[in-house]
């Protein structure tokens, strides 16, 4: 059978994370928590699981929780999303990433995306018939270099893609960064993707600059958001996207033949345990960050070199110090001989620099950070 996606494999991530498994290694390699999600939120999806709610609720999501997400977007952003026709909640962040793209690339219009970059990006560009135009962030702080970005917009760019707090380096855009992203997509029929999953970890008292913050940029974008990431409950795969009326209507017609809709019970759960307790998400960074804090304060006495993370659950190391393997092969060699799972930083890239980087997750128990800095700090 002849392959659509013929350079596409399986991703780093199930990789890095069968090999833990394999191995029996401390699993910091796929970012998910070792800990269980809220109990109030646990008892509300038993709740409704038993109250006969098992059947397709609506396509768009139903009507309770796009009324949480538009209030908790207007207290957030100072933006009124209209619910019935701004916002829509998907089977997880990447479907939202899918459905937007196929809503609005065509066969041979240009999708940029900035390296390292998340790997659904490339591979929904490439499906829906567009081509990927790569730039990489500028390093050590991974920032977007902007004359390279006006020089790769042209009269085929369709969409640009932007990720804050971006994984895997953790940086942030600031509302300067929006305002000179505005200025080089103004006068043009450029969309923007904006997924901002980890909205809710942004660190050292900086604020999250969302585009629905920004007035100019919401009018041209799909902006996405996780359930899963927010509520430590990835395995859920709930999320949504909030776009202008007319973005979102071809948003839709996609959304509804790829899942149609999403999980009813837990959609019901999310909505009242949003009302019940908004403090769960607007406390979420300042849990984090004393989650990254004393991840780095273990890693302190190791090899690793490393700079705080401003924002996800995610903290790059370099091992330079330790080993002149190549990323790759010192993410199987930690995982393998070592017993700590990371992913490195290459399969992020399309074209990797030599980087003597790995990503390593911090959401996880204190006791599960202990053990797997006892184990790096003897390298």
């Amino acid at each position: 059978m002849r392959s659509k996606l013929p350079n596409v494999g399986t991703t780093i991530f199930t990789v890095m994370s069968t090999m833990a498994q394999d191995h029996g290694a401390i699993n910091l390699s796929q970012g998910f928590p070792d800990f269980d999600c809220p109990a109030r939120l646990r008892e509300l999806v038993a709740q409704y699981l038993h109250d006969k709610k098992n059947q397709y609720p609506p396509m768009t999501g139903i009507a309770s929780l796009r009324a949480a997400i538009a209030a908790k977007v207007k207290d957030l952003y100072g933006f009124e999303a209209d619910m019935d026709q701004e916002i829509t909640v998907t089977s997880g962040a990447t479907e939202a990433i899918f459905d937007a793209i196929h809503a609005s690339v065509s066969a041979g219009e240009e999708v940029i995306v900035f390296d390292p970059a998340y790997d659904c990006y490339d591979p929904a560009i490439t499906l829906a018939g567009g081509k990927t135009v790569h730039i990489p962030l500028s390093l050590p702080d991974f920032a977007i270099d902007w004359e390279r970005l006006q020089a790769a917009i042209n009269q085929n760019t369709r969409m640009i893609i932007i990720n804050t707090p971006h994984n895997p380096s953790g940086a942030v855009l600031s509302s300067e960064d929006l305002d000179i992203l505005a200025q080089l997509t103004r006068d043009t029929d450029i969309l923007l993707l904006s997924d901002e999953v980890y909205e809710h970890m942004v660190f050292d008292g900086q604020q999250h600059e969302s585009v629905l913050r920004h007035e100019e940029l919401r009018q041209r974008s799909f902006a996405i958001f996780s359930f899963g990431k927010t509520y430590h409950a990835t395995g859920w795969k709930l999320a949504y996207c909030v776009a202008p009326a007319t973005m979102t209507a071809e948003f839709r017609k996609v959304h509804q033949f790829v899942t149609f809709t999403s999980t009813s019970f837990i959609q019901y759960a999310i909505a009242d345990f949003m009302q019940e307790c908004p403090q769960h998400a607007k406390s979420l960074s300042q849990f984090y960050q004393e989650k990254r804090d004393t991840f780095n304060h273990l890693l302190s006495q190791s090899r690793f070199q490393y700079t705080p993370s401003r924002g996800t659950y995610f903290q790059l190391v370099d091992y330079s110090q330790i080993s002149n393997l190549t990323d790759f092969e010192f993410a199987k060699y930690l995982t393998k001989e070592k017993g700590v799972a990371a992913i490195p930083l290459s399969p992020f890239y399309k074209e990797a620099p030599n980087s003597t980087l790995i990503r390593l997750c911090f959401c996880k128990d204190d006791s599960t950070l202990q053990a797997a800095a006892t184990i790096l700090c003897s390298l």
